[in-house]
């Protein structure tokens, strides 16, 4: 089988479009098929080794961590490289397949839509239950959380993973193709693992987590930006200003894009207690908003959908 040419400018798109149906549809796959899950052990073992049990050295974990870093990463690129270059000669619709299946467990969004609304499911039964399943979607203290701010977080996250579990992928796919999605992969998996500051189960990040954190920030800067503007339409160019100036409120320098059109765009506050509150003259974020929310983050895919569809038929179209 060899590839027909009048065609391979639509593969990417394509793959793209496919990737978002599975995920639709069927969800992630097993663990064990994972690639998320394999990325996972291998920063697990290698953190045991980079990371001290105290913050006194700070060239050796630096060092330590961005080699790392790198071998992890230069592992998951050749990886991708190969399996894209083995099916490059195929025909273009076996292409657009097994490129689409190898996508699509690089991104997330039924999961993101699931674990968010089973945060709203769970406050409805009691403050308790919202705390313990929050507690599964963001890595801050949810005991001393209120209901408000349980939903607040759990909007927060939605808005931020919204950019690093699909936007991101998907623009990385769309710039180097399979190896960039899965780089941008690991550099996030990464920086969740590994981007700390001072201990955290034992062991200092301060400086062992470092270079990932920062290789995450370089690469989720543009596409954080570009999930903020699309989460933010149609009122992205009047709301500019105050977007702009919110979104520079969090530590981060980047989840602020999104997590701040959220919240100007629902007419909500989002706080995470004694680091930011973004858009304080917003109101408390009620049961609704929640859902409001998810159907925001839809339309996001919904576009970035329609955008692929668009590229595929532009270049189909030029090859005809």
């Amino acid at each position: 089988m060899f590839a027909d040419t009048s065609f391979s400018d639509a593969v990417w798109p394509l793959a793209m479009l496919l990737a978002l149906a599975i995920d639709r549809w069927w969800g992630e796959p097993a663990a064990r098929w994972h690639p998320v899950v394999a990325i996972g052990r291998y920063l697990s073992f290698a953190g045991q080794l980079i990371a001290p049990p105290s913050g006194a050295a700070r060239a050796r974990p630096f060092v330590l961590g961005a080699l790392a870093w790198c071998l992890g990463a230069g592992v998951v690129a050749a990886l991708a490289w190969g399996a894209a270059w083995a099916v490059a000669s195929w025909v273009w619709w076996l292409q657009v397949l097994v490129l689409g299946v190898l996508l699509k467990p690089l991104l997330a969004w039924r999961m993101l839509r699931d674990e968010v609304r089973a945060v709203e499911s769970a406050l409805a039964v009691s403050l308790e239950a919202g705390r313990t399943r929050l507690s599964w979607l963001v890595s801050r203290d949810v005991a001393g959380l209120d209901a408000a701010q349980v939903r607040e977080s759990a909007i927060e996250s939605l808005a931020e993973n919204l950019n690093d579990s699909v936007v991101a992928p998907l623009f990385w796919f769309a710039v180097a193709g399979l190896p960039g999605a899965a780089v941008y992969r690991f550099a996030n998996t990464a920086d969740a693992m590994w981007g700390y500051r001072g201990q955290r189960d034992g062991r200092d990040w301060t400086w062992a987590g470092k270079w990932a954190a920062r290789a995450d920030d370089v690469l989720s800067w543009l596409p954080a930006r570009i999930t903020g503007a699309l989460l933010a339409l149609p009122r992205a160019w009047r709301c500019r200003r105050a977007w702009f100036a919110q979104a520079r409120l969090t530590p981060s320098p980047n989840s602020g894009w999104p997590m701040a059109a959220m919240a100007l765009t629902l007419g909500v506050r989002l706080a995470k207690p004694g680091v930011y509150v973004l858009h304080p003259q917003g109101r408390l974020a009620q049961p609704q908003d929640t859902g409001r929310a998810l159907r925001q983050a839809a339309r996001v895919v919904a576009m970035l959908a329609a955008a692929c569809g668009l590229w595929a038929l532009l270049a189909w179209g030029g090859a005809a």
